[in-house]
């Protein structure tokens, strides 16, 4: 009967160890998924980052574009008044050229007719009958005098009219040139404003690519979020499956141990297989023939009970919280403390893989030495930190708890504040900062460590 109490424990023992096997190797594939999730939420938030950072950058050089816009367009305002006034200036000018012409030739005509009225009148005999014709010598000298003065002043007439023209048809020639030129600038404007109103267009394309692959990434985000979060409880469940397998091996194991120490004690005190009977369960099954039932009791588990005091077998003396789960020890500190430490080091940098509060610290890195100072020892990543101390529901969050999202955490400060090792605000910035709104991302779990 000993040996099939024997066989049917270690039965049992296997039937358990196989639960235990099965539920920590599904549990094993389910955090390798959980963290290749978690890479890649990491990753899809890095480049979501990224686009925000491209899309300000866009729209900063959209601005920039939009005001040289805007002043090239004035210029080529001003250039067309300019353009206006010069060809008033040539009209007015063309005006005065054909005035001037016009009094010149009106000059030259009233010269002719005095040059055609003297050799009318003399002929090639002019200045002879002139001279026959003077009463005395200084009418002649005055008739000369006078006419040679009509000479001169036809001449200087002629000599001041051409000048004019001359002068005229210069300033024209400017005003010509300087429209020209006028011109020519309005055209390089117009290409310059041609020029930037295709870099705003592209640009703007650019912006509203960033925006769809923004709300994209933001759904895979979003996607992954729910992913991590499925996976999570998926293995916390597992986690409790096997911790309860293991707990109940354990049991049996020590029903076994119980059983066979009571077999040695009876076979110590003179009796034997035929003398002691178990069931199934490893109780003693009494009958007859048994003289030592009445001295000898056993629980339901097949323990000895002596002198009314009985060992279970489940006992070791202890008890785990039940809401207590991942590897880090506690210490001395309250929630409020540990916010007030980690304030002293905001505005200093955020650095991947750093632990220096004051060097440089990524997100799990400042968390760790953080808690560290308090005599509280976390895990190192994120990830493991999510698994620290016991859940508790983001509505009951206190000064103290840590917050933890996707490939993230910080620390909970109250009025859903969180103080954090952040890598973008904007990107690729970052450091230690406080944040008003703690449920800026999906929140994964809210631990409890002190």
């Amino acid at each position: 009967m000993k040996k099939r109490i024997v066989c049917l424990t270690l039965a049992l023992i296997m039937s358990a160890a196989q639960v235990v096997s099965v539920s920590a190797s599904r549990e094993e594939e389910l955090r390798e998924e959980q963290a290749w999730t978690n890479q890649q939420l990491d990753a899809t938030y890095s480049r979501i980052d990224e686009l925000w950072w491209a899309k300000e950058q866009l729209e900063n050089e959209i601005a920039t574009l939009d005001a040289n816009l805007v002043d090239v367009m004035v210029s080529i305002q001003v250039l067309e008044g300019d353009i206006s006034n010069k060809e008033v200036d040539i009209v007015r000018t063309k005006q005065d050229l054909g005035k001037a012409q016009r009094a010149k030739d009106k000059q030259y005509e009233a010269m002719k007719k005095r040059i055609q009225y003297l050799y009318e009148k003399g002929g090639n005999d002019a200045w002879f009958q002139m001279m026959m014709n003077a009463e005395s010598l200084a009418d002649l000298l005055t008739r000369a005098e006078y006419t040679q003065k009509m000479y001169e002043q036809d001449r200087k007439s002629l000599e001041k009219y051409v000048n004019t023209i001359e002068q005229v048809k210069l300033l024209e020639d400017k005003y010509q040139q300087e429209k020209a030129e006028l011109e020519e600038m309005k055209a390089a404007y117009e290409e310059q404003s041609a020029n930037l109103q295709y870099q705003i267009d592209v640009k703007r394309a650019n912006s509203a690519d960033c925006e769809n692959e923004i709300a994209y990434a933001q759904q895979q985000a979003t996607e992954y979020a729910n992913l991590l979060a499925e996976q999570t409880a998926e293995i916390e469940r597992l986690e409790a499956e096997r911790i309860a397998a293991e707990e109940e091996a354990r049991r049996q194991a020590e029903a076994e141990e119980a059983a066979r120490q009571a077999a040695a004690e009876a076979a110590a005190n003179g009796e034997s297989e035929n003398d002691v009977e178990y069931d199934e369960d490893g109780n003693v099954i009494e009958n007859e023939n048994s003289g030592s039932s009445d001295d000898v009791e056993y629980d339901e588990y097949g323990n000895v009970i002596d002198s009314g005091n009985t060992v279970e077998s489940g006992d070791d003396g202890g008890s785990e919280e039940s809401g207590s789960t991942g590897n880090y020890s506690s210490g001395s500190g309250s929630g409020s403390s540990v916010v007030d430490y980690a304030t002293q080091f905001v505005g200093n940098p955020y650095v991947w893989g750093g632990t220096s509060l004051t060097g440089g610290a990524d997100c799990s890195g400042f968390v760790q030495s953080v808690y560290n100072n308090f005599g509280v020892s976390l895990p190192r990543t994120s990830y493991e930190q999510m698994n620290a101390g016991y859940e508790v529901p983001y509505s009951e969050a206190q000064a103290g708890d840590l917050i933890c999202y996707g490939g993230h955490v910080a620390i909970y400060m109250g009025n859903g504040q969180i103080v954090h090792a952040s890598n973008s605000a904007p990107y690729p910035a970052g450091g230690i900062k406080v944040s008003d709104n703690a449920a800026y991302r999906t929140i994964l779990s809210v631990r409890r460590v002190v």
